[in-house]
């Protein structure tokens, strides 16, 4: 053995024999209880980050230790298509050539994303290699392989011939700059301080000395002019003079009725709300509620459309961003002279993209949903009635409330990258679509498609196409190619999460393979916990939709790692943590060990750059007792003896010490991994190795006269000691075992997990 352990003369070769070897292969045998889990698949569209290195290691520890104990144990990879996230990384390699998503036809951009990510998805199995999972590569999924997507298409087949698919006009989470909608998970809310803007609306059937005006307070004047109603409190006395008045429109001068309603905050403002159903969720319910008109302003670029044109004093409006028609309306109200007054120090939160912050509008789209009810129902029992276990327990919490308020999921994107929907629009029966495509001469049209379809023939729109967005009462046909002649494909794409939601079905070749039969359910689903009710709840709900039950019977959520100074690791703040850069300096084990030690039971964490460096002392601890041990039985004149019950009576006081510690330690190793409680098992180990072996028991086998009887248990507590380390640092403890004394039967790798000896 070398002097000192180099990570960067092992790793690579270890790696290559286990492969090799094919002790990462799961295989079906009826005679061993299967043990299997699926990897969350990383983003094929970058590189990886600390959480995927605490991932891989929490994960490739239950398998390695699983796989010890004699279980068929298989653990899946994959890679995610990452539809918007990756949409937005390939458009901003597009945006440093000069130009767009929309210089390019649907076909054209998908194809080129294609052929981005295929580049990237090498990049990212090598940085998972480098870390050394036990993964078995053969078995690899991506959640565009075609496989998948018949799955996924089957799904939705299902779900829309049991009436759990429709189409509506609904508010959803607009982005004008990426073009897409939003879930409501997917956005953020931000601290603004916005101005207050307090609006006279003239009352229309004053009565003696009633004042002139109704003062609304908003924060978006704008709209004004596709408002319809205005309401109040029922509850607020104050204010039920105006249940039921007219008042007119401040800037389209149409009269309007006040209504009542119990979502108004009479504290807000004047205790008067504007509705303005087109564009704020909570007027859009009440829209619904009270079975009033609901009116957009928006194209889907984010200008003001042509519905301001119907007003004298709003028709200059019309192509202008939300941010100057904003100023342009406040212009016109100051002219008339219906402006209270500003409160420039009010503080409110508005929404924006989870990516890029982007500005989100509350727009009504058409859009395709699932009703969640049936598939939620189930999933829920689940977990409260014990099918599905989730630790640590307090996150259970997270995941009940989600599932109870849980409304229908609008399950369509406005993106290129993704699953495109099957569903077909014949364009001799819709003729109202709206479309937008690139014609011959690479120009932008936008417009219907009957009255497009005079000036371009449906081949060339077809080539074309970018965007089609089809109202609600368009005749479609469901199916996954063209149903015949003249018939245009929904451009929309399903949300990411309603296709990875299959991710434990098709990793295992759901409905009918063999792996499927055998593995599933799998054992364990570990995760972030910010994504348990994206994804978590998803697949729970396919699982028992599709196959009657769960995917998966415990859920472990780790919690995310900070930059060393406890805020969240960003290349604006330079506070990121290369987990690749830490493997080339400190070794993968070292990585692995320093973050399942660092992290608390599912609890946010700062990177532990000080464990990462303990444990690379620790390994070279580990090398060295290996070094001491092999030299003490090199100078041993005898064949020092296999520990056996035969040597029981032999045994020295410190023998039983280390050799009950070595019990209690295999029993407290068992016992904490078993309740998920990683850092515990970590840290016991280290404690009893370097405490317990290293400083004391070797200290006591220097001055041993029976070295038969010493270096017999010193093996057999060291050995056994390995086994237990190996799943948390698999190359240093294999490259050890490697070097014990007497030739091992097998690597560690497949070696059996230590038992207790009473």
């Amino acid at each position: 053995m070398e002097k000192r352990y180099n990570h960067k003369d092992v790793e690579e070769r270890i790696y290559k024999m286990w492969e090799e070897c094919g002790y990462f292969k799961g295989v079906v045998d009826k005679d061993k209880e299967p043990y299997t889990i699926v990897l969350p698949p990383p983003n094929a569209n970058g590189t990886l980050h600390v959480g995927h290195a605490l991932m891989l290691a929490i994960e490739d520890l239950l398998i390695r230790r699983k796989r010890m104990q004699g279980y068929s144990a298989l653990w899946i990879p994959g890679l995610d298509h990452a539809g918007f996230e990756t949409q937005v990384v390939y458009e901003r390699t597009l945006a440093e050539q000069g130009k767009t998503r929309l210089d390019f036809d649907t076909k054209t951009l998908y194809e080129d994303i294609h052929a981005y990510v295929e580049e990237v998805k090498h990049k990212v199995r090598k940085q998972l290699r480098s870390l050394g999972p036990s993964i078995d590569w053969e078995r690899e999924k991506y959640t565009l392989d075609q496989d998948v997507i018949d799955t996924v298409y089957t799904t939705f087949e299902k779900l829309s011939s049991e009436d759990l698919i429709y189409r509506d006009n609904y508010m959803v989470n607009y982005s004008p700059h990426h073009g897409t909608t939003f879930s409501d998970l997917e956005i953020t809310h931000i601290e603004k301080k916005t101005p207050l803007y307090y609006i006279r609306y003239p009352l229309v059937d004053r009565k003696g000395d009633e004042p002139e005006y109704v003062v609304v307070a908003t924060t978006r004047p704008e709209p004004i002019f596709i408002d319809t109603h205005l309401a109040i409190n029922p509850k607020d006395e104050n204010k039920s003079w105006l249940s039921g008045r007219k008042l007119r429109n401040p800037l389209n001068d149409l009269e309007m009725d006040i209504i009542e309603d119990s979502f108004v905050d009479p504290e807000f403002g004047t205790g008067v709300v504007k509705l303005t159903p087109g564009h704020d969720k909570t007027d859009f319910d009440a829209a619904r509620t009270h079975d009033l008109p609901v009116v957009s302003m928006l194209t889907l670029k984010g200008l003001i459309n042509e519905e301001a044109t119907k007003y004298e004093a709003t028709k200059d409006l019309v192509g202008m961003t939300v941010t100057a028609a904003r100023e342009k309306v406040l212009e016109i109200l100051k002219d008339k002279d219906l402006i209270e007054k500003i409160d420039d120090k009010y503080t409110n939160t508005v929404a924006v993209d989870y990516k890029d912050n982007m500005p989100i509008e509350p727009m009504v789209l058409p859009n395709w949903f699932v009703k969640v009810g049936p598939l939620k129902e189930p999933a829920l029992k689940a977990v409260t009635e014990g099918e599905v276990n989730i630790y640590p327990k307090w996150r259970e919490v997270t995941y009940t409330h989600w599932m109870e308020e849980m409304r229908d999921w609008p399950i369509s994107r406005q993106i290129v990258w993704g699953i495109r929907i099957p569903v077909w629009y014949n364009v001799e029966k819709n003729s109202n679509l709206q479309i937008t495509f690139l014609n011959k001469d690479k120009e932008i049209i936008t417009g219907e498609v009957g009255e497009l379809l005079s000036n371009h023939s449906f081949e060339e729109i077809e080539a074309g196409l970018q965007t089609l967005i089809a109202p609600n009462n368009a005749e479609y046909e469901i199916g996954r190619t063209s149903p015949g002649d003249k018939y245009l494909q929904e451009t929309d794409t399903f949300d990411t999460w309603f296709s990875s939601g299959h991710w434990p079905l098709v990793t295992l070749g759901y409905p009918d393979s063999e792996d499927f039969k055998y593995f599933y359910p799998t054992a364990v689903l570990e995760t972030g916990w910010e994504i348990i009710r994206f994804w978590v709840s998803r697949m729970i709900m396919f699982g028992i939709y599709l196959t009657g039950k769960p995917p998966f019977k415990d859920v472990y959520l780790h919690g995310l790692v900070f930059a060393e100074d406890g805020r969240k690791m960003s290349k604006s703040l330079g506070n990121q943590v290369d987990p690749l850069n830490m493997v080339e300096e400190y070794g993968a084990d070292v990585l692995r060990m320093g973050l399942i030690t660092g992290t608390a039971n599912g609890k946010d964490f700062a990177f532990p750059r000080d464990r990462v460096i303990a444990y690379r002392n620790f390994a070279n601890k580990i090398w060295n007792m290996a070094r001491f041990m092999n030299i003490m039985v090199d100078r041993y004149e005898g064949e020092v003896p296999e520990f056996s019950p035969e040597l029981k009576e032999k045994l020295t006081d410190e023998d039983r010490i280390i050799l009950s510690g070595l019990d209690a330690l295999i029993a407290n190793v068992d016992d904490s991994i078993e309740k998920y409680r990683f850092a515990d098992a970590s840290e016991q180990l280290y404690h009893f190795i370097w405490n317990e072996i290293a400083d004391k028991y070797i200290e006591q086998v220097k001055d041993r006269e029976d070295k038969d009887v010493a270096l017999s248990v010193l093996e057999q507590v060291f050995s056994a000691s390995l086994k237990l380390l190996h799943p948390f640092m698999p190359f240093v403890t294999e490259e050890i075992w490697s070097y014990l004394p007497g030739e091992q039967e097998k690597p560690l790798i497949i070696s059996e997990w230590p038992e207790t000896l009473k």
